[in-house]
């Protein structure tokens, strides 16, 4: 009897410089021993350096190729990056109700590393009424949690409350510490509402320009770990391992003139 492979599929923006979006969760899928699927929502020129173009796809067509694999493939997990529009965002919602798909790991992609905006108009409604409902877990950077919440972020108790408050639509949160003060310790916080547990994950600063694509990596590898079967709690801590890893042995490479990517295949390269 043939084996299945586990699935996760990836809906998310294109970088062409390989470090974040489709490309980055592709690596990130493939490193984590999952098959990968994709639907691309927008073309983007961009590099190390910075986006200096965005080619959207029209919705229905992003809708069309998430239903194929949907309903062909099927997915054990999905990822949902850079969703540019409140009707894109609609659109896609829609689709993974009608499949049921299960494990939605939402990366609430609005601002690239380079600091550039990576959506059209305010899509905070849609995603607080539309994806949240339906996410399993929701992985935002600070300012991200900010713009969702309409409020400030600068403390590590300040990252629970706002993870709680994030949690009432249903959806368990990490949060990401990323953008606290340098002088504050770096920390991203988990709060399981299956569990109704908060686990904090601290880190160490690593010194390097390489940090492209980590939110990318992060979730896909949360969303690989759900597709292989682990709980909530033990798909996030080794998707943190993972990516900590990643960025780590990143540090090692010069790629570009701006923000490098990570490593996705540190256990296959060594530097």
């Amino acid at each position: 009897m043939k084996q299945q492979y586990p699935r996760v599929m990836t809906i998310a923006g294109s970088d062409p410089s390989g470090g974040a979006g489709i490309q980055a969760d592709i690596k990130t899928i493939s490193a984590n021993h999952c098959y990968a699927t994709s639907a691309i929502t927008a073309v983007v020129d961009e590099n190390t350096q910075g986006v200096y173009g965005i080619h959207p796809i029209p919705p229905e067509f992003v809708a069309a190729q998430t239903a194929s694999i949907l309903n062909d493939i099927g997915t054990d997990a999905v990822k949902i990056g850079m969703l540019h529009s409140a009707k894109l965002i609609t659109i896609i919602a829609q689709t993974l109700r009608r499949f049921n798909a299960p494990n939605i790991v939402l990366d609430p992609v609005m601002i690239a590393t380079s600091g550039d905006p990576l959506t059209v108009g305010d899509i905070t409604t849609a995603i607080t009424t539309q994806l949240l409902p339906l996410a399993r877990i929701i992985t935002p950077n600070i300012p991200e949690a900010e713009t969702l919440l309409h409020r400030k972020i600068t403390t590590t108790d300040d990252m629970k409350d706002s993870c709680t408050a994030l949690a009432e639509t249903g959806t368990s949160v990490l949060l990401k510490g990323g953008h606290l003060a340098p002088d504050l310790p770096l920390v991203d916080i988990l709060y399981n509402n299956e569990t109704h547990t908060i686990i904090e994950f601290p880190s160490p600063r690593i010194n390097t320009n390489n940090t492209h694509g980590t939110g990318c990596t992060l979730s896909s590898a949360i969303a690989s770990q759900l597709a292989l079967g682990k709980t909530l709690t033990e798909s996030v801590t080794t998707a943190e391992n993972y990516t900590r890893n990643a960025i780590a042995a990143g540090a090692q490479y010069t790629i570009g003139h701006g923000h490098g990517p990570v490593c996705h295949f540190f256990n296959l390269w060594k530097p």
